[in-house]
């Protein structure tokens, strides 16, 4: 419940009856059992050393015939696929259609104030004063005990000494190591001419001539005046007059209290079993669980007594909810008839029954004048409009340009000059 300005919030009377301070007693310490190592020898064997057994060295023969010592004489054809295949087409450089350039900028001067500046202006800064009351600290005499789980029951057991593998000897092969790879062996270079060299002969440099200082960027590279960067003087700092609260929402209305969480007071819900309950999920028939005990966990026994009075703390839910029995649901799953056979799978598809290959054309708007249409008018915007040799009678309104998604449905042929 919140608290008006002015007001003060009275200390609740049925809390300070029914939580009443208790004695605490200390905990009793738990005495864990004395560690008695084990007797049994522990077995160092791996999986490794039992299943990989060590094999003789053999060496390998080589799988790829040998090459003849002689080198073929034929000259080698160094025409490329790209080269053979792909030939560039004759077609002349179009004109790129640009609008003109018609724009002047202002003759007025530019006013560097944004709207920020000219609608949001400087306020002061605004004191708030805090409504809340002031915390008084509530003070405990019995002494806080600061004794965990971890300082009563761990125990330091001394560590032992690590055991260390000693490391087999290496034992060198005793079958010589061959220096022939597959590119010494398998490669031969073929027999071509030796390359020419490009290079101009030198020339003798005339020592009488002067050198020349002048450079072609001294030349036709001339500097341009450049005018003098306009900067505009920001504006001087005014501090402002008001002071700053410099205390935080956290400070000023969240404290640390020493104390413990408060325990919930709602019991614990008890469900009536009735009838059979269908528990099998498809997940507990495929995958079947391993034979495995569960490690129970070692919880403190709470030393705390208990009040003996009842609580009076009836719920909304305690007064009006009704518990009901919960109903057993028929699964409709059908048994599971055992693992299948192999059976194949059908490789058809939709992409390998219903695609039909077409054959790829040119486009009509590559060639400078399109077979099958003969040039008719060139309209405002710089577009060449075509009409097919087989049309006759007068002429359609309409025009199919490229790019043009409007009337897809044309029979003539608009092209970009």
């Amino acid at each position: 419940m919140g608290v008006g300005k002015g007001q003060i919030q009275a200390p609740d009377l049925d809390e300070k009856r029914d939580f009443g301070p208790h004695k605490v007693l200390p905990m009793k310490i738990h005495q864990p059992n004395q560690f008695v190592p084990s007797e049994e020898h522990m077995d160092l064997l791996t999986t490794y050393k039992q299943d990989y057994n060590p094999y003789p060295i053999c060496r390998v023969d080589l799988i790829k015939p040998r090459d003849s010592k002689y080198p073929c004489g034929d000259k080698m054809e160094c025409l490329p696929t790209y080269k053979a295949d792909y030939l560039p087409w004759n077609q002349p450089r179009r004109e790129l259609l640009r609008p003109p350039q018609n724009y002047q900028p202002a003759s007025t001067k530019f006013d560097s104030r944004t709207t920020h500046q000219d609608d949001y202006s400087m306020k002061g800064l605004v004191n708030t004063v805090s409504c809340k009351p002031p915390a008084v600290p509530k003070l405990c005499h019995v002494p806080l005990e600061d004794l965990t789980n971890y300082k009563m029951s761990y125990m330091a057991h001394p560590l032992e000494k690590r055991f260390v593998y000693e490391p087999e000897k290496f034992r060198p092969s005793e079958i010589p190591f061959e220096s022939f790879t597959t590119h010494k062996e398998s490669y031969r270079g073929l027999m071509g001419e030796a390359a020419k060299s490009l290079k101009p002969p030198a020339r003798p440099c005339g020592r009488d001539t002067p050198f020349s200082t002048t450079t072609e960027f001294r030349d036709k590279y001339q500097a341009w005046p450049t005018p003098q960067v306009f900067s505009r003087a920001p504006a001087a700092y005014v501090p402002p007059e008001e002071k700053m609260d410099l205390l935080t929402t956290v400070q000023a209305h969240y404290t640390y209290p020493k104390g413990a969480p408060a325990q919930p007071c709602r019991p614990a819900r008890s469900v009536k079993k009735g009838g059979h309950f269908e528990s099998s999920t498809t997940t507990k028939d495929d995958y079947k669980q391993w034979a495995s005990v569960r490690t129970g966990l070692v919880r403190p026994v709470p030393q705390l007594n208990l009040p003996t009075e009842p609580l009076d703390c009836l719920t909304t839910t305690r007064a009006h909810y009704v518990p009901h029995p919960p109903i057993a649901t028929k699964s409709c799953k059908p048994p599971w008839a055992g693992p299948r056979g192999n059976i194949p799978v059908e490789g058809q598809t939709t992409y390998t029954i219903s695609f039909t290959p077409k054959e790829m054309s040119r486009c009509l708007a590559s060639y400078p004048e399109p077979p099958g249409y003969i040039f008719e008018e060139t309209d405002a915007l710089g577009h060449r409009i075509y009409r097919p040799i087989s049309q006759t009678g007068s002429r359609r309104s309409s025009c199919l340009s490229v790019g043009d998604s409007e009337n897809p449905n044309q029979q003539e042929l608009a092209v970009s000059a």
